[in-house]
């Protein structure tokens, strides 16, 4: 499975959040609402997640392998410090 496609929208806000991201899989699979979060030792992405009737937060999509999550952070995390964003920034 390979990576064709990542659009990130910027947070224009002061909090931990950075941006949102989309990312597309070999031209026909979409994720949207990945995060990218500022954490103590840098960024990080968060998948995509719904809040429980017990108040948790549970991932709606992710990977299964921690290779495939590494190779999915690395790629989001160089397109975010390389500045590739969509047009559109998002308030919050």
């Amino acid at each position: 499975m390979e990576i064709t496609d990542i659009r990130i929208r910027r947070v224009s806000s002061e909090g931990k959040l950075k941006a949102y991201v989309t990312v597309t899989f070999d031209d026909c699979f979409v994720i949207h609402n990945v995060k990218i979060i500022e954490g103590k030792t840098g960024v990080f992405i968060a998948m995509p997640s719904r809040k429980t009737k017990t108040g948790e937060y549970k991932d709606i999509a992710h990977p299964i392998s921690p290779d495939f999550r590494s190779r999915l952070q690395d790629s989001i995390v160089a397109a975010y410090d390389r500045g590739e964003d969509s047009d559109e920034e998002v308030s919050q």
